[in-house]
């Protein structure tokens, strides 16, 4: 039977840009999504953006727009990042959708009906000033466990404690300051604890292939040994003001987004079956002999492989085949950190006009289908894809195709060519079913170095037959047609056998070699004797270190402002203030001459996530217009700061930067600590004109 999937990424939140941390989950998912489709399968790819809760509508209006505009900006962004680096979804679709909801309020139907859902008063934080409940993470205080301050309102970051928010001592609420009240109210809870849910939950997570074995190992631990009851009851409701589905003959309570965001999956694929005519219960139906298959991070496992099946199984439709968890990114052995540019953006590396098929390469070669970490080791990075894909598989193609042209006018030798292969490079030739294998087992690595290996085996074959030495003697221009052929339908099988990592660089080996464009069958046949290949031009370039000095420039020199934090500290509590600078005389702040500014025009930077580009007019002349970039764009729109006063810095010495020059530079206020409550542009009195000094 011809197999039919549906396969899914995690669904990245609408509330920032995407980063090589993200990109990890993407490309595994795309990589393994190409090689079934070049294998002939049914196979589709859906996501969506995660679009709902407290954080996305707290953000809309900090900038000043709807959280719908907000979702539809960061969709777009998200798409272009996404297809920067070749990840093919078959549809990208957002969870504030009609498809969404209506199998959102259906799951929550049939739980209902199934018994499965209990309505409860509890007690919650709830903010006086934003007159608003407070979710867990938008409550600050001190730990019960450590004493450390300023720690969320679920787990401490200092000693790593768990607990409930009512256990924090001096809470604050991180929106507005103020100190939370306890106020009780109704929420509906899937009874995770039915013994129904258990039973049920035990079966699935053990049934072997479901899981990977640090999966199952983990899931079990959640749910404890047989006849414990460890699981507790999900609450899956959220109180008004809430961005989200509000839930049916409930006014005023809205779906929590884990209960809706997987049901995003359902609702990309219908969206997906409007378009091409599918049916979709064929996959996602309680009969279905569908495959499906989720790739998620490990930080999520919990969702995706308990309360996800749970849904739906009790809900009345299928489970999914296989969840495939993958680990977190490191850098350079590090968490990736802003401050020292390894917090890198999507948009960053592109712009940077870095080439996305090293990084999927790269990627590609540590990731083994574990859920273990894996390590962007920059100088390795470089290493690897300069040796590998310039040193060892583009070689081939460079070393033979001049010859090719030069001495045999583009045309391979006029023979079939499978024995010859078969008899020179075995290896090679028979590799395809083996390489499937580790794709298909998401070994990702193996499957690398096999290939890799094999590349080395056609250069030995290039070393030991010395084309260039052939060529320069006469008689033995038959020798050296059949070696070039020889290298030309090798690299033509390693160029497949690449495909899934390098779609666009196999697409311009295709081009190369002449050929329509290669599926995996195509491994069982070599190119047709006088095949005509086109002109050979350098297919990928090194990478060059600079060009990561570079990379990791931009990224410290966007990220130099401190993020503006979803906190401030609750009222009537001191700031924690640095240590003063050094004294100065008067006569070194004679020095420094601040001037009254307007902003006449303010817009973002292409390429730069925290700068804002400012023009400042210090008097009404033309020439006392002065051109700033600011990092505050975390902490202010730009259109809210046109014609506002601030005070500049009007003697500062010009800086280059590699948006443009910056002639100055503007003054805000905020704490020494990364705790702080945020950025603060100085403005002037009342009565203050452009171009007067502050003294």
């Amino acid at each position: 039977m011809a197999r039919k999937i549906l396969v899914t990424s995690a669904l990245p939140y609408a509330n920032g840009a995407i980063h090589l941390g993200h990109l990890v989950g993407y490309m595994q998912t795309d990589i393994w999504v190409r090689l079934q489709k070049l294998r002939g399968r049914e196979c589709w790819y859906v996501c969506a953006d995660d679009t709902h809760g407290t954080p996305i509508m707290l953000r809309a209006e900090k900038e000043g727009i709807t959280p719908e505009q907000l979702i539809a900006r960061m969709h777009t962004e998200h798409s272009r990042d996404f297809a920067g680096f070749h990840v093919a979804f078959d549809n990208y679709y957002s969870t504030h959708s009609d498809e969404t909801r209506l199998y959102a309020e259906e799951i929550y139907a049939k739980l209902k009906t199934a018994d499965l859902i209990d309505v409860r008063s509890i007690e919650q934080h709830y903010d006086p000033v934003k007159q608003m409940f407070l979710p867990d993470r938008f409550i600050k205080g001190e730990c019960p466990k450590c004493g450390a301050k300023d720690q969320y309102g679920d787990s401490c970051e200092v000693c790593g404690a768990a607990y409930a928010p009512t256990e924090l001592k001096d809470p604050y609420s991180a929106i507005s300051g103020a100190k939370p009240e306890l106020r009780s109210s109704e929420h509906y809870f899937f009874k995770l604890s039915d013994p129904r849910c258990q039973d049920f939950l035990r079966r699935w997570t053990s049934e072997t292939g479901r899981l990977q074995i640090e999966a199952t190992n983990k899931l079990q631990e959640w749910l404890g040994h047989p006849g414990e009851n460890k699981l507790t009851d999900w609450d899956i409701s959220r109180d008004a003001p809430y961005f989200g589905f509000e839930i049916p003959d409930a006014p005023g309570k809205y779906f929590y987004v884990w209960l809706d965001a997987p049901i995003g999956y359902m609702g990309s694929f219908r969206n997906l079956c409007a378009k091409k005519g599918l049916d979709f219960d064929e996959f996602w139906g309680r009969e279905s002999t569908a495959e499906l298959y989720h790739f998620i991070g490990k930080d999520i496992l919990y969702f995706h492989a308990l309360f996800w099946p749970a849904e739906l199984e009790f809900a009345g439709y299928r489970t999914p085949t296989q969840v495939f968890a993958h680990g977190f990114l490191t850098v350079d052995g590090a968490k990736m950190s802003k401050s020292r540019g390894t917090f890198i953006t999507a948009e960053s590396y592109l712009t940077q006009g870095l080439n996305p098929e090293w990084l999927r390469y790269y990627f590609a070669a540590k990731l083994n289908g574990s859920m273990e970490d894996i390590d962007l080791n920059l100088d390795d990075f470089v290493s690897r894809v300069n040796s590998d894909l310039i040193g060892k598989y583009i070689n081939i193609a460079s070393r033979a195709a001049g010859f090719i042209e030069k001495h045999f006018a583009g045309k391979l030798l006029d023979e079939d060519f499978h024995e010859r292969l078969r008899t020179y490079l075995p290896d090679v030739a028979l590799a395809a079913d083996d390489i499937a294998h580790y794709y298909e087992t998401r070994d990702f690595a193996r499957a690398t170095r096999r290939i890799m290996a094999l590349a080395d085996q056609v250069n030995q074959y290039v070393d030991h037959h010395q084309p260039w030495k052939l060529a320069k003697h006469g008689g033995k221009e038959r020798e050296l047609h059949v070696v070039c052929t020889t290298l030309i339908n090798a690299f033509r099988l390693l160029t497949l056998y690449l495909k899934p990592i390098l779609p666009k660089l196999a697409q311009r080996a295709e081009e190369f070699l002449n050929i329509a464009p290669l599926h995996w069958s195509d491994a069982d046949h070599l190119l047709p004797p006088s095949h005509l290949i086109n002109p050979y031009e350098h297919l990928m370039q090194r990478i060059e270190p600079k060009q990561i000095e570079a990379l990791l420039a931009v990224n410290r020199e966007t990220m130099t402002t401190p993020e503006l934090p979803t906190a401030t500290p609750p009222i009537g509590t001191a700031l924690s203030t640095p240590e003063f600078a050094p004294t100065i005389t008067i006569d070194d702040f004679s020095k420094i001459d601040l001037r009254i500014a307007r902003i006449t025009d303010a817009q973002p930077v292409e390429g730069a996530d925290k700068l804002i580009r400012l023009t400042l007019d210090l008097g009404g002349n033309p020439a006392q217009r002065r051109n700033v970039f600011a990092g505050i764009k975390a902490a202010y729109d730009p259109t809210q700061l046109i014609g506002r006063l601030t005070v500049m810095v009007a003697n500062l010495a010009p800086r280059k930067m590699k948006f443009g020059l910056s002639e100055g530079m503007v003054l805000a206020a905020s704490d020494a600590d990364e705790k702080s409550p945020g950025l603060f542009l100085l403005s002037p009195d009342s009565g203050a004109q452009p171009g007067m000094r502050v003294k």
